[in-house]
């Protein structure tokens, strides 16, 4: 057992297929979540369960779990069956940057800090391979977890039962601009409407551009992201679920942002553009919701290059 009695784990948000990307690419952004966690003592008097203590503040606290079932409790828990030990009684106060189901990674946030937390409390007896790994298998997928727990632009590929990561240079010419509408797109409902078979045409289309997309995102060659970010295998089955999509990504590209993608299973949506446009991306795609009155928060970000990290 660690000797650590409080840890801070802070995780970035991040945006995952990047058009053509689907399933096993993402990037890390400068926006995020913090998580504290403090080992109580086992006389500790807690106010509901007697092992556990959440608080949560910032956006979309209310719609957060306090008891058992917050997720990053109970991957929390998770780990700890994994090493076949008990829980140590925690408290978790929870800060929140990410909106909730907006297609940014805000529950792979969850589970890399409960993982990141739970190993160094408990001495830190895996690896951090070992903690993605988990957290992949936890989440379903590789393309948000895997840039939050170590920033920058990563693309995930299987191997029997592991995983090869690679990191895709992001080149600084290449400005990501997010819009954050003011409504939500569950998860759930973003895959229902996907097909369950494509042809071979399809996935030959998608193989073929995000080839392109990985070198015109190392380059920053506007003409091959505007090529690199079709899609066919997820974009046009969820746009329809996105009201406005088409007149803001034309507002978008009207503005001088090469192409603009799904942000994970949406509705956020990321256009990428050339410094020297960013701002005006910004005012277009703000505008061009507000004329189909949604509200929503579009702002450009960077990179972030650090992924998760810890204070104990």
């Amino acid at each position: 057992m660690s000797s650590i009695s409080f840890v801070t784990v802070t995780v970035p948000a991040t945006t995952a297929n990047l058009g053509p990307g689907f399933d096993c690419i993402g990037v890390a952004l400068t926006l995020y979540n913090q998580f504290k966690f403090t080992r109580l003592s086992a006389d500790t008097p807690l106010e509901e369960e007697r092992a556990l203590r959440i608080a949560v503040k910032g956006v979309d606290a209310k719609r957060i779990r306090t008891d058992s079932s917050n997720l990053v409790y109970q991957t929390f828990v998770k780990f700890y069956e994994y090493i076949g030990q008990a829980p140590p009684p925690v408290q978790i106060e929870i800060e929140l940057e990410i909106p909730q189901a907006r297609g940014l990674g805000s529950s792979a946030t969850a589970i890399a800090a409960g993982l990141v937390a739970a190993n160094l409390l408990a001495g830190s007896p895996l690896t951090q391979k070992q903690l993605i790994q988990q957290a992949i298998a936890i989440e379903g997928h590789p393309d948000n977890i895997v840039p939050a727990f170590l920033g920058g632009c990563r693309l995930a590929a299987s191997i029997s039962t592991d995983w090869e990561i690679c990191d895709i240079p992001w080149h600084a010419d290449i400005v990501p601009v997010l819009a954050i509408p003011d409504f939500e797109l569950a998860t759930a409902e973003s895959r229902r409407v996907l097909p369950a078979e494509y042809t071979r045409a399809d996935a030959i289309f998608n193989i073929a551009h995000l080839g392109l997309l990985v070198r015109g995102i190392e380059t920053g060659r506007g003409d091959w992201l505007r090529a690199a970010m079709q899609d066919r295998i997820h974009q046009p089955y969820r746009q329809v679920l996105i009201p406005g999509y088409e007149a803001v990504r034309a507002a978008a590209l009207s503005a001088g942002a090469w192409e603009m993608a799904i942000s994970g299973a949406g509705p956020s949506l990321l256009a990428l553009a050339p410094a020297a446009s960013a701002a005006a991306v910004v005012t277009a795609m703000t505008e061009a919701w507000k004329e189909y009155g949604i509200s929503s928060q579009v702002r450009s970000l960077s990179i972030d290059t650090q992924g998760t990290r810890c204070l104990s």
